[in-house]
């Protein structure tokens, strides 16, 4: 039995958005509902290289499938300059739940890009006005494609706007979409007056302010990814409806960490986790609600069920590359 090597192209090409937001709905019921195991994130910090390791283990039920894996990725800034790698790169172990065979291993940064996206996608389906057709981004980076792909998907987005202080950046996003979109660059205010803003930036110090932001926009804060990552002003986390991924990730690296850790923010102030929202324990947009916040860390239990959607694909296609990394004589 062959393990599937999957590098970042077929990881592309088998991941469906739709599928994956569904998959991704699934992988946040399954863990509301006590389905999934999902240990914390572990770190190992590596200040001589400025940088640090996660590892992202994960198992999920979802009823009609199941899937476990290993997400190993790592955040080292200075990799560009130095070595001309990504900041972030991750590699994703995929595995079988029954008998532990390990049916692929992945390119964990593409899959990190897809899931991260779908899971904003979930949360404004559930959190966004219903007839939203504008979206702004705040940040240009390779996160922010996947964020307006996702969102596309659930909302019928006609406008976007989008901010960034490297112009090179906001051309090449503007010139990948100018043929879906009414696409334009703008300031972060114009990007925080539409129905829908993304920040995907890597802030410690808030960036959008609460007068910039309209009365019934539905953010999902997806930047802030560790200690005292903060893109939104404290106002705007206590005026909205505040919905977290999760509790011990939020409060720890989540973009209401700051806030929460100097007691300006309080549990009270947390409406719930978007797992309630899509098993139907709480509501998610009501007629009375103004602003909405997604707070997204990014789980170990989207990874798995991302994985899980390119490995049946590229099984079922034919892709990827083969090998017998266990060895053909099993003991």
């Amino acid at each position: 039995m062959d393990t599937l090597l999957l590098n970042r192209e077929a990881v592309d090409e088998n991941t469906q958005m739709p599928e994956l937001i569904q998959a991704i709905e699934d992988a946040f019921a399954a863990y509301e509902r006590g389905d999934a195991q999902m240990p914390a994130k572990s770190y190992i910090d590596l200040p001589q290289y400025n940088g640090d390791f996660r590892s992202m283990p994960a198992y999920i039920d979802a009823g009609d499938w199941d899937a476990a894996g290993i997400k190993w990725v790592n955040v080292h800034p200075d990799n560009r300059d130095k070595f001309g790698l990504p900041t972030v790169m991750g590699t994703m172990v995929y595995s079988d739940p029954e008998n532990a065979f390990p049916l692929a291993i992945m390119d964990g940064t593409e899959l990190t890009m897809k899931r991260t996206g779908a899971a904003a996608a979930v949360a404004t389906d559930h959190l966004a006005i219903e007839d939203a057709t504008s979206m702004g981004l705040v940040g240009a980076g390779v996160q922010s494609y996947t964020q307006l792909e996702a969102i596309s998907q659930i909302r019928d987005i006609e406008t976007v706007v989008i901010s960034d202080l490297d112009e090179e950046a906001v051309a090449a996003f503007i010139d990948a979409f100018d043929d879906r979109f009414d696409v334009r660059a703008g300031s972060i205010e114009e990007a925080a007056q539409c129905d829908i803003l993304s920040t995907v930036t890597p802030v410690e110090s808030p960036i959008v302010s609460r007068e910039a932001v309209g009365e019934h926009t539905h953010i999902n804060a997806m930047g802030a990814d560790a200690e005292g990552k903060h893109e939104l002003a404290d106002e705007i986390l206590l005026d909205a409806k505040l919905v977290i991924d999760d509790y011990d990730q939020t409060t720890h690296s989540g973009e209401i960490n700051v806030p929460f850790h100097e007691g300006v923010l309080t549990d009270e102030d947390i409406y719930g986790q978007i797992g309630e929202i899509v098993v139907g324990k709480i509501e998610g947009r009501t007629e009375e609600d103004g602003l909405t916040v997604f707070d997204s860390t990014g789980l170990a239990i989207q990874d798995v069920a991302a994985a899980h959607v390119v490995y049946e694909h590229a099984d079922e296609n034919d892709n990827g590359y083969p090998f017998d990394l266990i060895g053909t004589a099993l003991h």
